[in-house]
Parts: structure tokens; sequence; C-alpha cells
């Protein structure tokens, strides 16, 4: 059964959208989804479903949610090889040896539109900066996230699409636990 990363926008974060991780993995069992796991409280779930299509099983998993909390939830569904390609292809991998907590990704729910593309590329706030590749944004602060001006709210204001945000070291967890899921199942 195939093996996927679920990535919730804006749980647990400032006291908002409170969801402890033990009642999540719980909930997520009345669904068809197996061998859950959760990874750290912002909403990182690893699990299996024999369906294909990531749309459907992000519709799954936020009806889940808003049945169970009452919260609308942005939810992205990402297999092992999607954050393999980004953790590989990440241009800030010299950032990311270095400063590890430097180095994010941003994951769109689709491809932005060409013109807003052209709009974002007109924003300068040396010295952060990011390369954007389909539905994945590659993005270095050297001060940090806390302090970074290129958001997630601020590229999902910019490109109108909706968007989570991972740093280098959760996303390269997220890659192991999911392989580590897919291995004990051969």
């Amino acid at each position: 059964m195939p093996t996927y990363i679920a990535l919730l926008r804006g749980i647990n974060v400032s006291g908002q959208k409170k969801i402890k991780m033990a009642d999540l993995r719980a909930h997520l069992a009345e669904l068809p989804i197996r061998h859950i796991q959760t990874y750290i409280q912002s909403g990182n779930i690893i699990f299996e479903h024999e369906n294909t299509d990531p749309g459907i099983l992000e519709r799954l998993i936020h009806d889940k949610i808003a049945e169970k909390y009452g919260y609308d939830v942005p939810v992205l569904v990402k297999t092992a090889e999607d954050l393999n390609r980004v953790l590989q292809n990440n241009p800030f991998q010299e950032e990311s040896e270095s400063g590890p907590k430097r180095v994010y990704f941003t994951f769109l729910a689709s491809e932005p539109d060409e013109a807003r593309i052209a709009k974002l590329s007109e924003v300068d706030y040396q010295p952060e900066k990011y390369v954007l590749e389909g539905k994945d944004i590659y993005f270095f602060s050297p001060s940090g996230y806390g302090r970074a001006r290129m958001s997630n709210n601020f590229f999902e204001n910019k490109l109108k699409v909706r968007a989570t945000t991972r740093n280098w070291k959760t996303t390269q967890v997220l890659y192991k636990m999911a392989m580590a899921a897919t291995k004990s199942d051969d």
C-alpha cells in the first residue's frame, strides 16, 4: 500500500486551531487510512492508503478534521518521492549543511499563474532568497523564519495558491519516516 505524507496548514500555531496529535491519529484511524504516524505538533502525518490520488486523500483528511474539530485546515498530500526530489534539488544545499535552521520548503497546492510568478519576481527582500520550481518554493532566510518577510502568508498572498512550509530538518525527517514505513511493508 502506498505511503503518503499529509502536511496540515496552520494548526497548533500561536494557540490557534489546537489539535492533539494522539487525538488526530485516533480520528484518522476512522478513515480507511493505515499505519498512521505523526511528527511534531505542527501537523505532519505519515500514513498508508490504497488510493493514489492526492486530491482525494487531501479531501478525506480535511473533511475529518472539519467534522471532529470544526476547523477548515488546508491539507497537502505528498509522496516520499516528492520530498526526496525537494531535498535533492535544494538550491540552498550549502546553506542546508551549514545552517539547516535557515532553509525552508514551501509546498504549493498547485502551480501558480505566470503573471503572479512575474509579480513575485519583482520583490527583493535580500538577504532572503527563494527559488520557485513548479509547486515547490525553496527558501533561505539567514535571519530565521520568525523574522522572514517572505513567510508562508507572503507566498500565498502573492501567488494566490494555498501553501504550507516546512523547514529542512522536518522535511528530511518526514522523508526518512515515509521511507521506513514503506520498507516495513515489504
